[in-house]
């Protein structure tokens, strides 16, 4: 992915600047941390939508027409 953006040469010298600059113990650390607040975000995500949608529900009244309540354009239930 990078080497399409940045070229082969341009990924090896962005390596060689991460190696001078963090030291090459810290790279893992840094490439764990990355890949946890990835996670963090995907599962934030995942749980945002899971709320949006089971916070808007569509039932049928007495006259046949569809109400939503819930929603967040019908905050207070009728």
């Amino acid at each position: 992915m990078l080497a399409e953006i940045f070229g082969v040469d341009g990924v090896i010298v962005l390596i060689v600047v991460l190696v001078v600059l963090f030291g090459g113990a810290a790279i893992p650390k840094l490439a764990r941390n990355l890949g946890s607040a990835q996670n963090e975000f995907k599962k934030g995500l995942a749980e945002g939508h899971k709320e949006d949608s089971t916070t808007t529900t569509t039932t049928t009244t007495t006259s046949g027409t569809a109400a939503t309540t819930g929603g967040p354009e019908d905050p207070q239930p009728r």
